[in-house]
């Protein structure tokens, strides 16, 4: 993604539609560091990751260190500082999942994938991971796939909901 240009002074990797966003973001807070992981969420929806640059322009943001954002953003297991697919699919395999059979839909994702935890497609529409609780303990076992909850979920229907994704990833290659 190229810089784009919000004045001529300053440049950002952002939309001018994000970086309006993320600068009433930081307005909106008595302290300008409190809008840090909304905004490093936001960046991550619009750039996929967390890249230097993006750590980068958001600590110039909000007028704190990179080593700053880079600490915080650590500790947030749903940031993340390599590229993932188009469709990140999260198992959550913690206790309620796993006496559900989390463990079996996590299996069964590997093989329909051909990826492990942390593994992105060949083709880059699919990326999976392991993860902790997603709060949808009373319907487990669930995933998430990018903000996309499904729960109450079977080994057997793993390879029909990737089927679903994986046409809504070729409808929109073919209309963009």
């Amino acid at each position: 993604m190229s810089p784009q240009k919000t004045s001529p002074e300053t440049m950002t990797l952002f939309s001018p539609k994000l970086a309006a966003r993320l600068d009433a973001l930081a307005a909106k807070y008595p302290l300008r560091r409190s809008a840090l992981v909304p905004m490093l969420l936001y960046a991550q929806d619009e750039i996929g990751y967390l890249s230097d640059a993006v750590i980068a322009e958001v600590a110039e943001r909000i007028g704190i260190t990179e080593l700053d954002v880079r600490n915080v953003a650590t500790y947030y297991s749903m940031l993340r500082f390599k590229p993932v697919g188009k469709y990140n699919v999260q198992v959550c395999t913690n206790i309620s999942c796993m006496l559900r059979g989390a463990y079996d839909l996590y299996e069964r994702f590997q093989e329909e994938l051909g990826i492990g935890n942390k593994g992105v497609t060949a083709d880059g529409v699919f990326s999976l991971e392991e993860v902790e609780c997603i709060g949808a303990c009373c319907w487990a076992p669930a995933i998430q796939v990018n903000y996309d909850f499904h729960d109450e979920l079977t080994p057997e229907q793993v390879p029909g909901l990737l089927a679903s994704y994986r046409a809504k990833a070729e409808g929109t290659a073919n209309h963009a």
